[in-house]
């Protein structure tokens, strides 16, 4: 258990990352390309990670003082949105279960020994304003899944063109969502354009 003692974007909600360094401070091109249209706070809100993110065992020893991060991001949540100790769907917010566990995610080597939970413990400390050695890597994790050409991104807006539904394909959505990401009228106009759909 744990320790609890953007082609870039100008978000509307820009005010959640006050504090981050200017466009001007990125020295990668990847830093530019890195647009989620989430706050970690919000994603929690939506229904992400069945409820046990920071919640599930560990293998991996770690003494970082996770209380400042709790309380950046959630403070106020019920803690049973992110520190349950067994995945529930029905907190995720298409009530459907979607990712692979723990161990696939370490059989695949995906998560920094600082950031033992993975991708989004790596982006709640980012969007606190850390910056760390692994972030162009996962800044290019997060492009491959939901960028502009992210493949599952591309997935689901082709799925949306061929059905008209925008209901389809929730495991993806939820997928997605996990990622920070959530489809949307504008960037479906988009990927039309892109993709010479009318």
């Amino acid at each position: 258990m744990i320790n609890t003692g953007k082609e870039w974007h100008w978000m509307d909600n820009w005010d959640h990352y006050s504090g981050l360094p200017s466009p001007d401070a990125y020295s990668e091109k990847s830093s530019y390309e890195f647009y989620p249209m989430l706050t970690p706070r919000e994603m929690i809100e939506e229904g992400a990670f069945g409820g046990c993110y920071f919640g599930l065992p560990i293998d991996e020893y770690t003494n970082y003082e996770y209380a400042d991060l709790f309380n950046h991001h959630f403070n106020g949540l019920d803690e049973s949105l992110y520190l349950g100790e067994t995945y529930k769907p029905k907190l995720n917010k298409f009530k459907i279960r979607s990712g692979m566990d723990y161990n696939y995610w370490k059989e695949m080597k995906w998560m920094h020994e600082d950031d033992p939970y993975g991708w989004f413990e790596w982006y709640c400390k980012y969007s606190l304003g850390r910056r760390h050695p692994d972030d162009d890597r996962q800044i290019r994790r997060w492009q491959d899944f939901c960028g502009v050409n992210g493949r599952w991104r591309k997935r689901m807006y082709q799925r949306l063109y061929e059905t008209g539904n925008w209901n389809v394909s929730l495991r993806i959505q939820q997928s997605l969502l996990h990622w920070g990401y959530m489809i949307n009228q504008s960037d479906y106009d988009q990927w039309k354009t892109l993709n010479n759909k009318r």
